[in-house]
């Protein structure tokens, strides 16, 4: 007989918020990217709070972009925030083994991979501007595929071809559907479409 798990219980509670501004949402969401799967609610928080914490330090989450986004705001006020995203199915918990870990809800990756497409396009536009005359684009190999293709349509609705180089590179590293698409979207570039 196997040992009976244990999992840590989770208590929800959004102390009565209604809603949330979606500046807000984006901001939880954003800090959630980076621990899908592998940290909680109370991790969360310390990073939208801008916490020392040791761990927050050892795994380099203090370089996230909403690192600090509620450093003005209580730990409890900012966890009442996470509860009301996973209490509106923006965000959900999974456990693994007995910890409760963050996972995107579908309404919520909806809306974060509109905020990563966007950083990867302003990522784009500062190696374009810092005049580079190659890309490693391996960082893009390897991603939910929905987001790849939202990020390749958003460069096409550009019709900038300053981003063409870059679509290069990054064929020369994808697999042949995503490569097939970038070759779509420079080819719509280059007829000015």
């Amino acid at each position: 007989m196997g040992k009976r798990i244990t999992r840590v219980e989770v208590q929800l509670d959004s102390k009565g918020i209604k809603t949330l501004p979606l500046a807000e949402i984006k901001a939880i969401l954003r800090g959630a990217d980076d621990l899908i799967m592998s940290g909680g609610r109370n991790l969360l928080a310390k990073i939208l709070k801008g916490s020392k914490d040791k761990k927050v330090i050892e795994l380099k989450l203090d370089h996230s972009p909403v690192y600090g986004y509620f450093k003005e705001e209580s730990i409890d006020t900012i966890t009442a925030k996470i509860d009301w995203l996973i209490l509106n199915h923006y965000l959900a918990i999974e456990y693994d083994y007995r910890l409760p870990l963050l996972v995107f809800a579908p309404k919520g990756w909806q809306i974060e991979m509109d905020t990563r497409t966007d950083e990867f396009i302003q990522e784009f536009d500062a190696m374009l501007n810092e005049g580079r005359s190659s890309f490693d684009m391996t960082y893009l190999k390897d991603r939910d595929r929905n987001m790849i293709l939202l990020l390749l349509d958003k460069l096409k609705a550009t019709k900038d071809k300053r981003y063409i180089p870059i679509l290069k590179a990054w064929y020369e590293i994808d697999y042949n559907k995503v490569r097939q698409r970038i070759n779509s979207v420079i080819q719509a570039l280059n007829d000015g479409k």
